[in-house]
């Protein structure tokens, strides 16, 4: 599974101009299930991810996980981050795991972070969603499983 998560003040996900997800402090995590993962890939994002220290502490050093600081996660379905540039300039999406198991591993992901005792939040798989966040940092980390 491949994520990029941005570390944000707030975040929201909109689908037909209705909120859908909505988080404050905490992580906008947009992810994406490739060919070949599975539940294992997953809950070891989710267990990587919720204790990644990537939020500030008294001394304003990134020190702290998103379990350490009590923020939320807003979870939203990005199959664009399977795209392939490597030739041309259209991107292919081949390597984006098949829409059923995608949705699958899009739900296990959130189920496992909301396990570890997150608040999570999340998009609607295969929607066009509209995305707002405002950037904490701004802090932008790739992950991949």
């Amino acid at each position: 599974m491949r994520a990029l998560l941005q570390r944000v003040s707030s975040a929201s996900v909109h689908v037909d101009g209705a909120v859908i997800g909505q988080i404050d402090h905490g992580l906008l995590i947009l992810i994406c299930a490739l060919q070949g993962d599975t539940e294992a890939d997953a809950d070891r994002l989710a267990a990587k991810l919720a204790k990644l220290r990537i939020f500030r502490d008294e001394a304003g050093k990134m020190n702290r996980s998103l379990l350490d600081t009590g923020g939320a996660a807003l979870v939203v379905s990005q199959f664009t981050l399977a795209a392939d540039t490597s030739r041309g300039n259209r991107p292919g999406f081949s390597a984006a795991a098949a829409p059923a198991e995608g949705e699958r591993l899009y739900d296990h992901f959130a189920n496992q972070l909301r396990g570890l005792g997150l608040p999570v939040q999340t998009g609607q798989f295969g929607a066009d969603m509209q995305v707002a966040l405002i950037n904490d940092g701004p802090v932008t980390i790739w992950m991949e499983s």
